[in-house]
């Protein structure tokens, strides 16, 4: 997937969402490192899945979980949801290995790079301010995949087709992500 103004953004990641990438996972460790509750998580397809609530409930934060691999990435989305933002998840998510991380949720746009349970880069876009030490190589990248697509209601997409472009793989609309734990 390009990441030039002229290339396809999936619509799935321009709502409210969250979307972790972690070198050599696949979807239940994704699970695991997420801390979804083996007894309460079930199995779901796409369409069984977009019927399921979301957010806080009596017991809890229940989020959507959505994972996948492909080829040496495994991928979790989140709708309406923002546990795979956290430090916490990101440490977790990133032990061993490395995370890349797009958010946007309640306002709040934000792009994290983890490696070995370490936050290497964190910012909100368009937010210098926010920039976390030392200063990464992707704040110019993002911001430059924002602006191509200014004024389009592009939300974090472009971001989003930034990373895959760098990792090298694909996930659009044309292959959703897969069955997930709910």
């Amino acid at each position: 997937m390009e990441a030039d103004a002229d290339a396809g953004l999936p619509d799935w990641a321009r709502a409210w969402m969250c979307v972790t990438f972690t070198r050599g996972l696949g979807p239940e460790e994704v699970f695991a490192r997420y801390g979804a509750d083996p007894e309460r998580a079930r199995l779901l397809g796409w369409d069984e899945a977009s019927d399921v609530p979301s957010g806080e409930s009596g017991d809890g934060m229940v989020s959507l979980l959505r994972a996948g691999r492909i080829g040496e990435w495994g991928f979790c989305v989140e709708v309406d949801g923002g546990i795979g933002s956290e430090e916490e998840s990101l440490a977790e998510l990133s032990r061993g290995t490395e995370t890349y991380s797009v958010a946007t949720t309640e306002g709040i746009d934000v792009f994290q790079y983890w490696r070995d349970g370490e936050r290497v880069e964190y910012f909100e876009p368009g937010m210098e301010h926010s920039r976390s030490e030392p200063l990464g190589p992707w704040w110019d990248r993002v911001e430059e995949a924002l602006a191509a697509h200014e004024g389009e209601g592009a939300g974090m997409a472009p971001v989003v087709a930034l990373v895959l472009d760098h990792l090298g793989i694909t996930l659009d609309d044309a292959a959703p992500p897969g069955p997930g734990p709910a």
